[in-house]
């Protein structure tokens, strides 16, 4: 089959899913999710009023454009970007026409469940801003942050806590290391009414999530530690903690495969008795069950108990090989004390 006819077939698979995102005001999603629908390395998603193409391992030739535009011009007739990232460090390789180049670099708008985002499909970062398999997250601390403290750890864009802000929570503090993005989460709580209620603290993640769980701050062998934000001892109702895979800091090093106790012991100790923290893994190859019993074993060292758990699995537009997303997202809710 073309590739033309795998976008086809992958929209038509996903009428009863975009019925329902034009009913919940939803015009951002993925309509064609090349590793599991045919094409490894090629994803096409709705963000708002645009298509964005991307391939991560190999260019699309001028024609393969064109009959992917016009497959997608017949679901809605809207501008298509195309940002070919298959070299190594994931930048964005093509030009565009100056026309769609100024569309892509302006600061656009687009709605999920209502809430109105922000996005970019060009800009001094890589990502439009929000990631749509994350969406499932959103829903679920917007359904559960009534009157609740939030803390929003690795926020990028704040999404996770525009949400919870919007869902009625009382207090929401993001915290990431990039100005860039917070500044595009500024942006997000402005659109939605909710800036009085969220924080924005730019801060490595490893020293606020240690100063908030009262544990002192260290770092990596023999490196000076930088400045960083100093906070108060405080604990939250509801903590949501993504990390991406693999970084490094003068604090600590992020390694969702062999350390993500590191990350998860001041985060969950951040978190109230009785309260929830919900937990990200977007490494494949990570076991969940594995994974989750060392989250519960991590628990249980610090003297505190685990009384419940829920996964909570991606939307059907980011379909998986075996039912088993690659990413993990379980929400803990610790015992009370």
């Amino acid at each position: 089959m073309s590739n033309a006819d795998l976008l086809r077939q992958a929209i038509s698979q996903r009428a009863e899913l975009l019925a329902a995102a034009q009913a919940a005001n939803t015009n951002c999603y993925r309509v064609f999710h090349g590793t599991v629908e045919g094409i490894d390395g090629l994803t096409i998603d709705r963000y708002g009023d645009a298509w964005l193409i991307q391939s991560f391992h190999q260019s699309l030739t001028q024609e393969e454009q064109e009959s992917l535009a016009q497959e997608l011009k017949q679901t809605q007739d809207l501008p298509v970007i195309y940002n070919d990232r298959s070299n190594k460090n994931s930048r964005i390789l093509n030009p565009l026409t100056p026309e769609l180049d100024a569309f892509a670099s302006a600061e656009q708008e687009m709605t999920e469940n209502g809430i109105r985002f922000i996005s970019k499909l060009r800009h001094e970062g890589q990502d439009p801003l929000l990631f749509l398999d994350m969406r499932v997250g959103r829903e679920y601390v917007k359904a559960n942050s009534q009157g609740k403290s939030v803390l929003n750890l690795f926020s990028y864009t704040c999404g996770i806590g525009t949400a919870a802000a919007v869902g009625g929570a009382e207090s929401v503090t993001n915290v990431d290391f990039s100005s860039f993005a917070l500044a595009a989460g500024r942006r997000n709580a402005e659109l939605n009414g909710v800036s009085d209620r969220c924080e924005f603290i730019q801060s490595d993640a490893f020293p606020a999530m240690r100063q908030l769980a009262g544990m002192k701050v260290g770092g990596r062998r023999n490196q000076r530690l930088p400045c960083y934000p100093k906070l108060a001892k405080r604990q939250f109702d509801l903590v949501f903690l993504d990390p991406p895979r693999f970084a490094k800091s003068p604090f600590g090093t992020v390694d969702l495969i062999n350390d993500y106790q590191s990350l998860f012991k001041p985060a969950m100790l951040a978190t109230k008795a009785g309260g929830t923290i919900v937990c990200c893994n977007n490494v494949a190859k990570v076991e969940r069950q594995v994974w989750l019993d060392a989250l519960i074993r991590c628990v249980e060292k610090q003297g505190r108990q685990v009384a419940s758990f829920e996964w909570i699995h991606c939307h059907q537009d980011f379909p998986s090989f075996d039912g088993n997303h690659p990413l993990k997202i379980v929400a803990l809710t610790l015992a009370e004390q």
